[in-house]
């Protein structure tokens, strides 16, 4: 008589497939999906990598977005104050419009005065002819997602001493800022990897000169020797070439902590079994670094980079800002503040600040995905 099987035993007696294997809440996953799905119960960190994807995808459609073009100067409105975008006129819903403006010039003041006109609403047209650009320096264009009404302005965040659009100079200074923060932070892993593998899987005298090396690099003020170096660029340089040299200028200060912390890394994992069984198959120091070890720790890597992002934009921002970095007729957001330098510009005009916004919200994004992608590849949290 054969014995009764137990309720609650639940192996099951199918023999095992390797082949049918699945994979399991906690077991068969690989370590990069462990680590997406943690940064996913991350709330604030996802919250801001969706806001990262929507400003990145934005920047090769700037042109298309902005409703006017970065150069555009319209004389009759020189520093009005921001348009405010209503959808109800009278309780009668009329869709995106604004009013218009009537500027006067105040004897007393001296200064130019805008009165709304609440009294004929002005609809904005989508998907509209506007101003001529080159996309991408190569196609010429002018669809734009939103224009100006028929006669009419669009000021959203009002204009400059010169009657530009600042909504419009922001998107497009968003292009130059955030790209540069991207081209940094290749430079500076670039050579924290070179420097920081070196050190760390040779040792001996060479991890010694590195060393050195990265103490004089840390040991030097950072924001003067920034002055310093952005000052000596030639200032007949065209703006592109400014643009790749305060770039250079930023990756090559930033990497002695990416260094250090490889190196740490690879001093404990080359006594490793596997690193050892990859050099008696014959591997060669590079291929040792690049394909046993960098690997090992790439989670690490990918956080440090977003970590290591603002600092660059804000490097960006701080030397723009001082006159010392990048230059009209270059747009970005540190040039937009270099504007604002006059405290009284600021006191009659607060709009010309409005600039610092994006540096902040970009800056906090990347900081709450750094640290969300940070906890997410600790495998101890």
């Amino acid at each position: 008589m054969g014995a009764v099987p137990d309720p609650n035993h639940f192996v099951d007696p199918a023999p095992f497939d390797p082949g049918a294997a699945r994979e399991t809440a906690g077991g068969s996953a690989s370590a990069w999906r462990l680590i997406f799905r943690k940064f996913l119960r991350h709330r604030m960190a996802v919250a801001s990598a969706l806001v990262l994807l929507a400003l990145y995808a934005a920047v090769p459609f700037v042109e298309w977005l902005a409703p006017y073009g970065q150069a555009r100067r319209d004389g009759d409105f020189l520093y009005a104050p921001p348009q405010g975008l209503h959808l109800f006129h009278e309780g009668r819903f009329v869709g995106p419009f604004v009013y218009p403006y009537k500027a006067h010039l105040d004897l007393e003041t001296f200064r130019r005065d805008y009165d709304t006109d609440a009294s004929a609403p002005q609809p904005l047209r989508f998907l509209c002819r506007g101003d001529g650009y080159a996309y991408l320096g190569l196609v010429q264009a002018d669809l734009h997602l939103v224009c100006p009404p028929e006669g009419g302005t669009l000021f959203l965040l009002g204009t400059d001493r010169l009657g530009r659009d600042i909504l419009s100079r922001m998107i497009y200074g968003a292009r130059i800022s955030l790209v540069i923060g991207l081209v940094g932070v290749a430079i500076s892993f670039a050579l924290g990897l070179l420097f920081g593998g070196i050190a760390g899987y040779f040792g001996g005298i060479v991890d010694a000169a590195v060393q050195r090396l990265i103490e004089v690099v840390r040991s030097l003020p950072e924001l003067p020797l920034w002055l310093a170096l952005s000052a000596a660029l030639p200032p007949n340089w065209s703006p592109l070439w400014v643009f790749f040299g305060i770039t250079i200028i930023l990756g090559l200060l930033d990497w002695p902590g990416l260094a250090r912390a490889v190196r740490a890394k690879l001093l404990a994992l080359r006594e490793e079994d596997f690193v050892q069984a990859a050099e008696l198959m014959g591997a060669t120091p590079t291929r040792v670094i690049a394909r046993h070890l960098i690997p090992n720790f790439m989670s690490h890597l990918i956080a440090s980079a977003t970590l290591s992002i603002p600092t660059m934009i804000l490097g960006e921002t701080a030397l723009s800002f001082l006159g010392l970095g990048l230059r009209p007729p270059v747009t970005s957001w540190g040039v937009l503040l270099n504007e604002a330098q006059n405290l009284a510009a600021v006191q009659l005009y607060p709009w010309l600040l409005l600039p610092v916004l994006p540096v902040l919200v970009t800056v906090l994004a990347f900081n709450f995905m750094g640290d969300g992608l940070r906890d997410a590849a600790d495998p101890y949290h």
